[in-house]
């Protein structure tokens, strides 16, 4: 069956998840991370995307991006994707494919769900205990967005602009993501339905028929059977 579409809408933030194939290393060394976020600021650039979280884990990449046309985030993941194989399979000696399959993502709707998605990025790599604390680990956007250095990478969310400074957002991390949360954003982005409140669902998704929860399909998904990949398993170092 044809995989369904996936859904954009410009000027709306999109949770993305690319994990290395079978689960294995996509970064092994320094330089491998240095070169990916080079490239993604380069690219950003070019496809007029902004990047408001990201995390560099050590077999998977989180993004939290707001891209400005139905194909910006497409083609920006398409050649990030493209150039960053090029050098991993050189730098290290390889062939064949890096990444597990399409990359996965979720439309989330502003308020609540895009400053949690900002702390899901940010925390991953607490929960997979590679760090004790988010700003003690290196290769995510934490440290840029509450204010410790200077990241030219990052795009301020109007979400994260309301909170009024770095202060505000750095007191989000005083409490621990709510566990449902928790869960409905892996779902989401797992299953490629939308993040955010019925009503939201309503008025964005539903016209164009694409999956809004598990289990319930929009009209246009249910006429061509079209289905989206499921799962929820935490996104955790290896995804266990």
């Amino acid at each position: 069956m044809p995989r369904q579409l996936r859904l954009v809408v410009p000027g709306v933030a999109m949770h993305v998840i690319q994990r290395g194939n079978n689960r294995g290393a996509c970064f092994r060394e320094r330089s491998d991370y240095l070169l990916y976020l080079l490239h993604l600021h380069e690219l950003t650039r070019k496809f007029a995307c902004e990047v408001h979280a990201y995390c560099l884990m050590p077999n998977h990449v989180h993004l939290l991006l707001t891209p400005s046309s139905d194909d910006s985030c497409m083609s920006l993941m398409r050649e990030l994707g493209q150039r960053y194989v090029q050098y991993y399979n050189r730098r290290h000696g390889r062939t064949g494919t890096l990444w597990e399959g399409r990359y996965r993502s979720s439309l989330v709707e502003s308020a609540r769900y895009v400053l949690a998605c900002y702390r899901y990025i940010e925390l991953n790599p607490v929960r997979a205990v590679l760090a004790e604390r988010p700003e003690h680990y290196e290769w995510s956007s934490h440290r840029g967005n509450v204010g410790r250095h200077s990241d030219s990478l990052l795009s301020p969310h109007v979400e994260f602009l309301a909170l009024g400074s770095p202060d505000a957002y750095l007191g989000l991390f005083d409490q621990a993501l709510d566990a449902d949360l928790l869960r409905e954003i892996r779902e989401s982005t797992n299953a490629g339905y939308p993040l955010g409140s019925d009503a939201f669902k309503s008025a964005v998704v539903a016209p164009t028929g694409h999956k809004l929860a598990p289990g319930k399909p929009g009209r246009r998904a249910r006429e061509s059977g079209a289905e989206t990949q499921s799962g929820s398993e935490p996104d955790l170092l290896f995804g266990l």
